[in-house]
């Protein structure tokens, strides 16, 4: 597909999705935003594809909403989620593939909402995490809401949100909120071990696995013993299972398909 405000690229059931806006940070503008819901939507459509990776163009990862883009505007701040954010959020967290964020410079605002959205957040050493939304006198939205206190506890997102406390990858490390902490030279060879695991994963069982834990947050013990029932029964009859079951009798390396 062909975008101008997203590098859109698949290959090999890998597809990596690079905000395109080098010269603003990869801050939204109304455009990023919709080419960014069409982006996954066809995602979701290619069945192909097992695993995604995110990224920003040039030094940035998202510096989040465009301020200079809405400057001047009389908009409703809310419509403006529900049409333009929201939609991106669900659809990365109901997509049942992993989304990979390789964390390549700052991910303020929005666009720390977005990385907190991934499954995976690998991290270049250079990279900085922040709540920006005080600055200008808002409050958190796109999700941080939700991921940032399941992330780091209460308090630690309470401080983070109402100080914009800006963290260290180093420091997100230590916290949990990414995955690994490489040199920035390394990046690309950290985030592909990733890659070549997932896009060879049993991609079914990895997709329900992340419904489940997405559940988990708002659910009880008995309401998750019920769901991972229902789960374990859609994933024992997937072609994975037969290939991982026959694989371990054959004494080989199971060759998981994702169906």
């Amino acid at each position: 597909m062909q975008f101008e405000t997203l590098i859109f690229e698949v290959n090999d059931g890998v597809c990596c999705l690079t905000l395109n806006r080098p010269d603003s940070f990869n801050a939204f503008n109304d455009q990023q935003s919709f080419e960014m819901q069409d982006a996954l939507k066809a995602i979701e459509k290619d069945k192909s594809i097992r695993v995604v990776v995110l990224t920003g163009a040039g030094k940035a990862f998202c510096s989040g909403q465009d301020l200079k883009a809405i400057a001047g505007q009389k908009r409703s701040l809310s419509e403006s989620l529900y049409k333009r954010y929201n939609p991106i959020i669900r659809a990365m967290r109901n997509m049942p593939i992993p989304i990979i964020c390789r964390l390549n410079g700052v991910a303020a605002g929005a666009g720390c909402s977005i990385a907190l959205a991934c499954d995976i957040i690998i991290a270049s050493e250079a990279a900085t995490m922040i709540e920006v939304f005080i600055n200008v006198g808002l409050v958190l939205d796109s999700g941080s809401s939700y991921f940032l206190p399941r992330a780091v506890g209460s308090s630690k997102a309470f401080e983070m949100a109402t100080m914009g406390t800006k963290i260290t990858a180093a420091e997100a490390l230590q916290l949990g909120i990414v995955n690994r902490v490489v040199p920035t030279e390394m990046l690309d060879e950290e985030v592909n071990k990733f890659v070549d695991y997932y896009k060879s994963a049993p991609t079914k069982a990895i997709g329900l696995m992340k419904k489940m834990l997405n559940k988990s947050g708002t659910s009880s013990l008995d309401e998750m013993l019920d769901y991972e029932a229902h789960c374990q029964e859609i994933a024992g009859r997937s072609n994975d299972y037969q290939e991982g079951v026959q694989s371990f009798v054959e004494k080989r390396k199971a060759i998981f398909k994702g169906n």
